[in-house]
């Protein structure tokens, strides 16, 4: 028997996951609260001891999806190539195990480009380092020849960009083969 916290707990994932399947499909401004209520099978009332607007619902959501880069930024980071291989690796593995984590990819992109967001979410947004960490770490890597020659920010566009479309993709098309992470990796990796 669960426990009423574990209950709560898992009641407010369910409206994380909510929020980001409606913030996803209809955008942030399109999403009214009564929808993320509806789809989560609550009342409205109900909903706002989980969350108390729309727009915290959304700040928590930005919140995780920063989580993810700050992890994977506090991971070894002694040889360069290696960190990327084991970065795309662990985004593949969960994108396809946890589709959470794909949709994650999908709402992070399409609030970096969004003016309607709260203003909250987009200070949020914009402590994200991880191009910048990733070019450092690039140029690192090219240093001791195991990245390919090129500019180490357009090298990390490549590698993040990669990634990006991939998470998309598997949201788009549910079922979809992931490819393997070694083949994202090959656009960095000194021949």
């Amino acid at each position: 028997m669960t426990s009423r916290a574990e209950q709560k707990e898992k009641r407010r994932e369910e409206i994380l996951m909510v929020g980001l399947d409606l913030f996803i499909r209809k955008g942030f401004s399109a999403t009214k609260i009564s929808d993320i209520a509806k789809e989560a099978d609550m009342s409205v009332g109900l909903l706002f001891h989980y969350f108390e607007s729309k727009e915290k619902l959304f700040e928590e959501l930005i919140k995780i999806g920063m989580s993810g880069p700050k992890m994977m930024m506090e991971g070894d980071q002694s040889d360069p190539l290696a960190y990327f291989e084991t970065t795309a690796k662990q985004i593949f593995q969960f994108a396809t195990s946890e589709p959470f984590v794909a949709k994650m990819f999908v709402l992070m992109s399409q609030a970096s480009y969004n003016d309607g967001i709260p203003e909250a979410a987009k200070d949020l947004l914009q402590q994200d380092i991880t191009y910048e960490h990733s070019a450092s770490l690039m140029k690192r890597g090219q240093e001791n020849g195991t990245i390919r020659e090129g500019n180490p920010m357009s090298l990390t566009l490549a590698y993040w960009a990669a990634i990006q479309g991939v998470c998309e993709a598997l949201v788009l098309y549910p079922g979809t083969p992931c490819p393997e992470s070694d083949w994202i990796v090959d656009i960095i990796r000194r021949k």
